[in-house]
């Protein structure tokens, strides 16, 4: 019988989008190969569209090297990768990148204590033990199978994005080193460019590594756990870091083919929390110490922007593509016509549970990377709606407190109970239309303020603070005309006024005399 087998570098298992906007599937060396003539990577998940992107950093970053700043820009000016370089390191490791290897199958490592189970358990995706069903109805116990490609793509999410847990060993899951925190990959006009972006040199990747003579990749090692390590050796030991011991079970398909029921996982190594990845947003706490820029749900990305263009702050530390664009530009390598945009990619977890995917992507007029003093103005531009938004958000507090009891604001009046407070400003939505409203003004805003200056912040202004003013008028239309309500949004309304007026005049003595009177409090 012939044996297993599924070669990475020629099957068509990476989905990528053509210039005309077509889908199609690639072969590892293909897409390297045509990455000059691919827009880019479009993964049926963000995760793997994220997990795939760094499967191919790694590859450039061993067959082709560190980059200096020098190399960067040769190999900018050829545009496209050098195909003899990658043939030649194709050819010498040709065998580990066979999914099926009977002795060392791509990204995998037996580990004997498990006994394999359902595939499920490797698709996050698919509702299996404490994850949640999102998009997909599967179920652990039905015999769900896996063609080759679609197991390739899950082994990467699995080793890139796996969730802590329990294992059934002593030794616990840990979480994958793309498991929390927001990704930024800065995105160019083909994915040559997308790749080159992010393809960083050493001294903007941001973290201590070990004896990076000791560097190598996950397929190249005799033995990926080996030594037992917390830190890196070096970038492309991180970038295919043995979170997990993964080992897929092939079986025929009937029809000459091979498919995935069963695999077997197990713990492997534990990342070191103190090491940073150049491809998140990190702030210092000063009580919590570094933190990472997470998904929300209900906060749009674009309310953090200008914390991510802080490149020169103390306690921002933004991801290393934004830092090593700005470089480019501030060198002149790039022409002055590159457009700079950036994706986000990744997903919110509670505890061992998915909440959510997300993928966005966005725009930065490279003027924003040039020039601190118009991040300090979009920082004040976001601040400004911040503010007015929690002045929109105590107003709708006090609407539903004196809806459910009118005599709430007097000091012998019934309170009423907090959680229902919550649930009828919640079920109004006042608050999440605000900030849906601003989304599209504020990227009018982002590309104009380098070109219009002053201008572009006063359109802000007026949109922002007539943007409140909507949304609690919209939900105060909605509760009919008794006297009750009447007299409830009056007083609201007349907060709200106030609130506003403070917040756009804070310099006014009436709203200073209002601050120091709280602070006294």
């Amino acid at each position: 019988m012939t044996r297993p087998s599924y070669d990475l570098l020629t099957e068509p298992w990476i989905p990528v989008l053509r210039m005309d906007g077509t889908a199609d599937a690639l072969g590892l060396r293909d897409v390297l190969h045509q990455a000059h003539e691919l827009r880019g990577l479009t993964g049926e998940t963000p995760l793997v569209t994220a997990s795939l992107y760094r499967l191919l950093l790694a590859v450039l970053y061993r067959a082709l090297g560190m980059p200096t700043s020098d190399t960067w820009e040769d190999l900018w000016e050829e545009g496209r990768f050098p195909a003899e370089a990658l043939d030649a390191y194709f050819s010498r490791w040709q065998d580990r990148f066979d999914l099926f290897h009977p002795e060392r199958p791509f990204l995998q490592w037996p580990d004997e204590r498990v006994k394999p189970k359902s595939v499920i358990n490797l698709v996050p995706h698919m509702a299996s033990g404490n994850n949640a069903t999102l998009f997909d109805h599967h179920h652990e116990g039905e015999d769900v199978t896996l063609s080759p490609d679609v197991a390739a793509r899950a082994l990467l999410v699995g080793m890139t994005f796996g969730l802590a847990g329990l294992s059934g060993l002593p030794q616990k899951f840990t979480d994958g080193p793309w498991t929390r925190g927001i990704i930024f990959l800065a995105e160019g006009d083909s994915l040559f460019e997308t790749l080159m972006f992010n393809y960083l040199p050493a001294h903007h990747l941001g973290f201590e590594m070990d004896d990076t003579s000791l560097d190598r990749p996950f397929w190249e090692a005799e033995h990926p756990l080996s030594p037992n390590r917390k830190v890196p050796l070096g970038m492309t030991d991180y970038l295919t870091w043995p979170n997990r011991a993964v080992r897929l079970f092939p079986e025929p398909d009937g029809q000459g083919g091979w498919v995935v029921r069963r695999v077997s996982l197990a713990p492997a190594l534990a990342l070191a929390p103190t090491v940073s990845d150049p491809y998140k947003h990190y702030r210092v706490d000063k009580k919590r110490g570094r933190l990472v820029l997470r998904f929300q749900e209900g906060r749009a990305l674009w309310r953090d922007s200008a914390v991510l263009l802080q490149l020169q702050s103390e306690d921002q530390w933004p991801p290393r593509p934004f830092a090593w664009l700005a470089d480019l530009a501030d060198m002149g390598t790039l022409p002055t016509e590159t457009r700079f945009r950036f994706m986000a990619l990744g997903m919110a977890n509670n505890q061992a549970k998915i909440d959510f995917y997300r993928e966005e992507h966005f725009p930065v007029p490279r003027e924003y990377l040039l020039e601190p003093v118009l991040v300090q103005q979009l920082a004040e531009a976001l601040s400004l709606a911040e503010s007015t938004g929690r002045a929109l958000g105590r107003a709708l507090n006090r609407l539903a407190t004196l809806i459910l009891s009118p005599t709430a604001d007097d000091p012998e009046g019934r309170k009423p109970d907090r959680k229902d407070v919550d649930n009828l400003t919640g079920h109004w939505g006042g608050r999440r239309f605000y900030w849906a409203e601003l989304e599209a003004p504020f990227w009018h805003m982002l590309l104009a303020l380098p070109q219009e200056g002053e201008r572009a912040l006063d359109v802000w202004r007026e949109t922002v603070h007539r943007t409140a003013l909507h949304a609690f008028h919209r939900v105060a239309g909605s509760l009919g005309e008794t006297p009750r309500v009447l007299k409830a949004v009056a007083r609201a309304e007349r907060q709200l006024l106030g609130a506003l007026f403070c917040v756009f005049h804070p310099q006014d003595k009436r709203c200073q005399a209002k601050r120091n009177t709280s602070k006294r409090r």
